[in-house]
């Protein structure tokens, strides 16, 4: 098949001409999937997206008249897919459900860790020559209350990490797991866990029901100096109201790699541009906000296990194979 890969990566292309024993045709393009660069999938058999192409019903049909059969995304989430356009047009969308869980679970922790610990603040002093102690002073993760959103494979993993540091687990999901239970986590109403929670992440998928899950509303729940966590998608926190949360100092600490507005940002060298994005601007002024770039999945072994469970997808469809990872509706 001739597949057109969009916002692509030199890592993308590294390990997919790597695991390319179905002898696919791949192209790839750096640029994103939309009105201006569609016309780039003419000739060709299927697209591979990411989180950032769009994918709406205009985009899905121009896609049908160029003779596209499938999208094969290659990432977990699909919100950015008109599912009811592509199956309109008898389009074929398959993603990757699970890549490395672990890898999102253990950026999560990183970023409680470096904004507790401000070691990435301490690296920048010593190379500066100064050793000064002054304004690190963290906190002892052991016995703190930690809150998750969302008990899926990610926060699954995050939660045994948790619970090594010798931390009390909460949980919020509308589909408890059992084996977390055994663990002696306990699952609670969702205003519950904002008003108890030292630490709060967030690692729920972008639904209509979960679309700023964390809004003013729910600012004004959490207790004074708390610490939030994102590593899951942007749109689930208020961002504007983030700020707001943090100059009252509700959040002590925001550590975020995902946002709501990445699109126009991340993945992309910005830094001889102005930044128009005046919410991110204000977030990365704050000396308590810790933002990295949707770099959670950015592990080798996630990025060939995305590389070859989407090229599997790809193979299973060109020889009229069951799709096991296609998602549909009803």
């Amino acid at each position: 098949m001739k597949v057109a890969f969009f916002s692509t990566k030199s890592y993308d292309r590294d390990c997919f001409n790597k695991h390319n024993t179905g002898n696919h045709e791949l192209i790839f393009l750096e640029a994103a999937l939309n009105k201006d660069t569609i016309n780039l999938t003419q000739d060709c058999d299927a697209v591979c997206a990411f989180v950032n192409d769009h994918l709406d019903a205009t985009i899905i049909k121009k896609l049908k008249h160029n003779g596209i059969k499938i999208i094969a995304m290659r990432c977990a989430g699909f919100n950015n897919v008109d599912l009811n356009a592509a199956k309109a047009e008898n389009i074929k969308v398959v993603r990757v459900p699970s890549y490395s869980p672990m890898a999102v679970a253990e950026h999560a922790v990183a970023l409680i860790l470096t904004l507790n610990r401000k070691t990435h603040k301490a690296y920048n002093r010593v190379r500066e020559g100064n050793f000064s102690l002054e304004r690190l002073t963290g906190f002892d993760l052991y016995g703190k209350t930690v809150g998750v959103i969302g008990t899926g494979k990610i926060g699954q993993f995050f939660c045994k990490i948790m619970l090594g540091f010798g931390c009390k687990l909460v949980a919020y999901d509308p589909y408890p797991n059992s084996d977390l239970i055994a663990l002696g986590i306990n699952y609670v109403a969702l205003d519950e866990l904002l008003k108890t929670a030292d630490i709060i992440s967030l690692h729920c998928p972008l639904t209509p029901d979960t679309e700023h899950i964390i809004d003013k509303q729910a600012f004004s729940k959490m207790k004074k100096g708390t610490m939030l966590i994102n590593t899951s998608r942007g749109a689930l926190i208020d961002a504007a109201e983030a700020v707001e949360a943090l100059k009252n100092k509700t959040l002590e600490y925001l550590g975020i790699d995902v946002y709501e507005q990445e699109e126009k940002l991340f993945f992309q060298d910005l830094s001889e541009n102005i930044i128009m994005d005046d919410v991110i601007s204000r977030l990365i002024s704050f000396p308590n906000v810790l933002i990295t770039s949707h770099q959670g999945f950015l592990t080798h072994e996630a990025l060939n296990q995305i590389a070859t469970v989407t090229l599997q997808n790809l193979t299973a469809f060109e020889h009229g194979e069951t799709l096991e990872n296609e998602i549909t509706i009803q």
